[in-house]
This record gives C-alpha cells, sequence and structure tokens, in this order.
C-alpha cells in the first residue's frame, strides 16, 4: 500500500501542531486562555486550518475549552475513579468530584421479553425504570436508565435516586446487597435529545455502558445502560504483565490479550489490570 506523501505530511504537520499545543495546556491551570488562533498559526508557522484541525481534536479530547467571542482555554482538570483489583475482585472506590442525579422519569411497568431475560423474570414482573440525569459538580456527565425488580424495592422513592449512593439505600433500606457486575463499553454518539441533556452538540461521541449487577446469591437486581459524554470521560488500564516476585511461571495458554500486540508477551504470561475511569468536571 502506498502512502500519499502529502496526506502524510499534512497528518505528521498536525501532530507537532498538537504536541505544541499540549506543551501550552501543560504549562498552564485550567481556566487559563492560550494564544489566539491568529497568534498561533504565527507562532508555529502553519494555516489557519491545520492549526484548527488540531485545537478541534484536542476540544473533542476534553483538553482544551473553546468559549465564543472570548477565546480558548484549559480544561478543568480530570476526576479519576479506579478500579483496584484484590484476590480477584474489584473494589470501587468513590470518584472525586461532587456527583448528584436528576430523575427524569420514574415508573413501574412491565418487564417485557427483553429485560425478563435479562433480570431472569417473567415478562409480566414489575420493574422499576428510572432514568436519570448524572451531574459532577453541576455539569452534566451521563444519562443513566435503570431497570430493577419492581419487588426487590417496593418502597424505592424519588429522593433515594437523586441523594447518596443507590446502593448503600438498595443495603440499608431494602435489605438487597449487591455481589458482582458485569459491565460492557462501546462508543457510540448522542442523538439531539441526548445531546441537549448533556450539552453538547448533536453526534458527538460518546460512551455506552451497559451493566447488569446481581446480589450475593446471584440474583439480578438491576440492569443498567448509560450514556456518558465521550469528551470528559476515557477509560485508562494499568497492566501488571508478569507474574508476582516468587511465584512459579503459569502455564501457556492461548489466546490474545486485548490491547496488547500478539507476540509482545510470552504466551501464558499473566495479565492483571486497574481500570480507571477519568472524568472531566468541565470548564
Amino acid at each position: 500500500m502506498e502512502i500519499d506523501p502529502a496526506a502524510s505530511g499534512a497528518v505528521l504537520k498536525r501532530e507537532r501542531v498538537r504536541d505544541a499545543i499540549l506543551e501550552l495546556i501543560e504549562a498552564r491551570s485550567p481556566g487559563d486562555a492560550i494564544p489566539s488562533e491568529r497568534s498561533l498559526c504565527a507562532q508555529l508557522g502553519v494555516s489557519r486550518p491545520t492549526l484548527r484541525a488540531a485545537v478541534d481534536e484536542l476540544v473533542v479530547a476534553g483538553l482544551l475549552v473553546r468559549e465564543h467571542g472570548r477565546g480558548m482555554f484549559v480544561a478543568a482538570e480530570k476526576i479519576t475513579q479506579e478500579l483496584v483489583s484484590e484476590r480477584n475482585a474489584f473494589t470501587l472506590p468513590r470518584a472525586g468530584g461532587v456527583w448528584t442525579s436528576r430523575v427524569l422519569e420514574f415508573r413501574t411497568l412491565p418487564a417485557g421479553p427483553r429485560m425478563g431475560r435479562r433480570l431472569r423474570i417473567s415478562p409480566a414482573a414489575r420493574i422499576r425504570y428510572v432514568a436519570r440525569l448524572r451531574l459532577v459538580d453541576g455539569t452534566p456527565m451521563a444519562i443513566e436508565h435503570l431497570h430493577v425488580p419492581a419487588d426487590l424495592v417496593p418502597d424505592l422513592t424519588r429522593e433515594e435516586l437523586e441523594r447518596g449512593d443507590l446502593y448503600e439505600h438498595f443495603r440499608d433500606r431494602h435489605g438487597v446487597q449487591v455481589g458482582e457486575a458485569v459491565q460492557s463499553i462501546e462508543p457510540t454518539v448522542v442523538t439531539r435529545a441526548e445531546a441537549d441533556l448533556l450539552d453538547v452538540p448533536e453526534l458527538s461521541p460518546a460512551l455506552l455502558f451497559e451493566r447488569l449487577t446481581t446480589d450475593t446469591g446471584d440474583r439480578p437486581v438491576e440492569y443498567v445502560h448509560s450514556l456518558y459524554r465521550g469528551d470528559r470521560y476515557r477509560i485508562v488500564s494499568r497492566l501488571s504483565l508478569g507474574p508476582p516476585r516468587g511465584t512459579a511461571a503459569p502455564l501457556p495458554r492461548e489466546g490474545h490479550h486485548p490491547g496488547i500486540p500478539p507476540g509482545d508477551l510470552t504466551p501464558g504470561d499473566p495479565v492483571t489490570f486497574s481500570t480507571h475511569g477519568v472524568v472531566q468536571t468541565g470548564p
């Protein structure tokens, strides 16, 4: 496959411009202004379209904020929430920032076939359906759709859904002790309605989370799908790529570790990991 030198040069030039702007960002504090596009074009010796493409990328990544008529500013610092591996289980420390919820919809309705399969209940069984807007320090961060068997939480209230930790309410008020969750993540874009709620342009990138939570008896207690702003949420994993010191090497296994090119590890090397959900609080 031949590579177009002009196209390659444009990509490399934009990367150099991006690196130069990143240096400006790292030398400043959140909320500080960076030079205007005209000034940066003169300093870096590039055209306005080349500079704008690099700036657009950093805006989408949540590192810069554009304010119409005012200029460009370093985005707010990020909040880190880490999943910590501990004896083959994961604990979830609280994220930084002030998380609040705004209930958009709260209804009791039949589970239906699809949700009945997920929650392992009859399609005719009643569930609590909740739509919540999740905010960090007052900034819209995610839209969350919860489905909970009604007989598990017959007295669930709107106040519980807007205040405090929902799993704590499950445990303390409803006697439901969560035990495990299986979660998937995939990229998507927001619809016009979702964009209005999240205060982003239509078709902005987003992350779709789907989670099935079970109690200590392996009974499904919650199915959730959540849409997180792609410009303010990203996943970072730390991988431990070898056996702990003083332990024997494990037996070789077939397969490939996601995200690690084949051949980068000796077959059978164990991979343990912790994951950060990094949330930017907004300007």
